[in-house]
C-alpha cells in the first residue's frame, strides 16, 4: 500500500469515526428524550391502580435510559444498537397499537405524544446507521484484548491502533 493510499484510508476512517460520534450522540439524546417524554406521562399517573401502564413506561423509561449510557459509554456493539433499535421500535408500535385506529388523532392532540414519537422515529434511524457503522462484535472484543493486554498493533504516528475493517469481518458479524 502506498503512502497516498495509507492517507486517504486514513482520513475515510476520521470522517467514519466522526460520523459515528455524531449518531451516537443522536442516538443517545433521542433514547433520553423519548425516557423522559415516558416519565412524564407516568409520574402523575401512577396513583391510578387499575392502570398498569404507568409502572411498565417508568421501568421502559429507566431501561432507555440504560441503553442511552450504555450507547455513549460502551465500545461499539451491534448487540447494544439493535437493543436501542427495537426498544424505541417498541415504543412507537406500542403505541399504535394501543390507540388502534385512532393513532392519528391521539398523536394530534397530545403535544407530549408527538414530541416522544418523533425522538423515537430519530432514535431508531441513528441506531440503525450505527449498527450498519459498527464492526461484528467479535472484532469490538479482539480489539478490547488486544488493547488490555497491550499487544498486536503495529501503529504508526498518528494511527489510533483500529484495523481496517473488512467486508468479510461485517458479513462474519451480521
Amino acid at each position: 500500500m502506498s503512502a497516498t493510499e495509507a492517507g486517504s484510508d486514513r482520513e475515510f476512517a476520521e470522517r467514519d469515526a466522526t460520523q459515528k460520534r455524531l449518531l451516537r450522540a443522536v442516538a443517545a439524546q433521542t433514547a433520553a428524550l423519548s425516557a423522559a417524554v415516558h416519565f412524564l406521562w407516568a409520574w402523575p399517573r401512577l396513583a391510578q391502580p387499575a392502570d398498569a401502564r404507568p409502572y411498565v413506561f417508568l421501568l421502559g423509561g429507566a431501561f432507555t435510559v440504560a441503553i442511552a449510557v450504555a450507547t455513549l459509554r460502551a465500545d461499539e456493539y451491534r448487540r447494544l444498537y439493535a437493543l436501542g433499535a427495537g426498544t424505541l421500535a417498541a415504543f412507537l408500535v406500542g403505541y399504535a397499537g394501543w390507540h388502534g385506529g385512532g393513532t392519528a388523532a391521539a398523536l394530534a392532540s397530545d403535544p407530549l405524544a408527538i414530541v416522544g414519537k418523533g425522538a423515537e422515529a430519530v432514535g431508531v434511524a441513528a441506531f440503525l446507521a450505527l449498527y450498519r457503522l459498527a464492526p461484528p462484535t467479535s472484532v469490538v472484543i479482539e480489539r478490547r484484548k488486544e488493547s488490555e493486554s497491550g499487544t498486536g498493533s503495529e501503529s504508526g504516528p498518528g494511527d489510533d491502533g483500529e484495523r481496517e475493517i473488512t467486508e468479510e469481518d461485517r458479513d462474519a458479524g451480521a
